[in-house]
């Protein structure tokens, strides 16, 4: 491996200049990440984008090329031990045994990682409170829905009260009341002093929960910023016109070009009737294109202004919309997971 030092860096989670190659396939290409303490990071990216990757070499489940990188102050190749102490890894698909209670899963998975009963026990029951899960703790995880599922998965991987929780697509297949269930117990336990990177296929999941957003693509981290901060670089708000009808759509983006000083064009899946336009004072905007449209007595069925969204700039940085999730893995990074 090149010599790389992340260390010292007061990162919760640093990343120097990874790389990984399965065969011919750069998997990662100098992958850079910094994640300050307590907060929350979101890895976005489409799929073979080297997410998983990432991932696994940052919980010591595979060795990079080159690059350095550490977790909790530790480094994940010399100090890879300590760093598997100070982090909590929870997958696409929950670990818990579903026969057994949420408590009875707890306490085994306590003992497993070496407590005593009486401490395995009342862990557990810190771990039920914590996820609201106390009333529910005495019944089988298979009569759970699928937002206790997942938050039993969650208070799981906190057995050992880990600095740093690593989650993989936390929410996938949950209903959205399920999906804020999960939310809320994430904000907690940030709020309590956790650091998590999420990578998420939800972009409105990124923006809900992350403080800081990382893009992904072939390999490397393309842009990062907040949320706000990666809306603001694809142009700010827009306002948008849905026409009552298409026969005058190059007339109303001549007006609204020409009230606005900026480029009209059409948008959406019926962009044969809208017309978008970016503006910087939205109420100038919305004034202008509106007084300009009544002039020239162009009839609208709507008019709004709308803020970008993650996906907005998800397309703008990468050519392409997010994808449903598959499997990442490749055949030569399957035999190389470490035991």
């Amino acid at each position: 491996m090149i010599a790389y030092s992340v260390q010292g860096s007061g990162a919760a989670i640093a990343a120097d200049g990874l790389v990984k190659r399965f065969g011919d396939t750069v998997a990662l290409d100098g992958f850079d990440l910094e994640v300050a303490p307590g907060t929350v990071c979101g890895l976005l990216g489409p799929n073979g984008a080297g997410k998983t990757t990432a991932v696994r070499i940052l919980t010591t489940l595979l060795w990079a090329d080159a690059g350095a990188a550490s977790v909790a102050g530790y480094d994940v190749e010399t100090e890879a031990h300590s760093v598997r102490a100070a982090l909590g890894l929870s997958g696409q698909t929950p670990a818990v045994d579903e026969i057994l209670s949420g408590r009875q899963n707890l306490v085994l998975f306590g003992r497993l990682n070496g407590f005593s009963k009486a401490v395995a026990r009342r862990r557990a029951d810190e771990l039920l409170a914590q996820f609201e899960l106390t009333d529910a703790a005495d019944r089988a995880v298979k009569k759970y829905s699928g937002g206790m599922r997942r938050r039993i998965d969650l208070a799981v991987t906190l057995i050992l009260a880990p600095a740093v929780l690593f989650l993989d697509e936390p929410t996938t297949g949950l209903d959205p009341r399920n999906r804020n269930e999960v939310w809320q117990a994430i904000r907690r336990l940030v709020s309590q002093g956790t650091t998590v990177l999420l990578t998420t296929q939800y972009l409105d999941e990124a923006d809900q929960l992350a403080d800081r957003v990382a893009v992904m693509d072939r390999g490397t981290v393309i842009a990062t910023g907040s949320p706000d901060e990666l809306k603001a670089r694809i142009g700010g708000e827009r306002v948008e016109v849905l026409l009552a009808d298409d026969v005058r759509l190059e007339q109303a983006m001549a007006v609204i070009e020409q009230a606005t000083g900026v480029r009209a064009e059409p948008y959406g899946d019926g962009g044969e009737r809208r017309v978008s336009v970016a503006v910087n004072d939205r109420v100038e905007g919305l004034t202008a294109v509106l007084t300009g449209l009544v002039a020239h007595e162009i009839a609208v069925t709507d008019i709004g202004l709308r803020r970008p969204t993650l996906d907005d700039v998800f397309l703008t940085l990468t050519g392409h919309r997010t994808e449903p999730t598959e499997a990442e893995t490749t055949t030569e990074e399957r035999e190389e997971v470490m035991a």
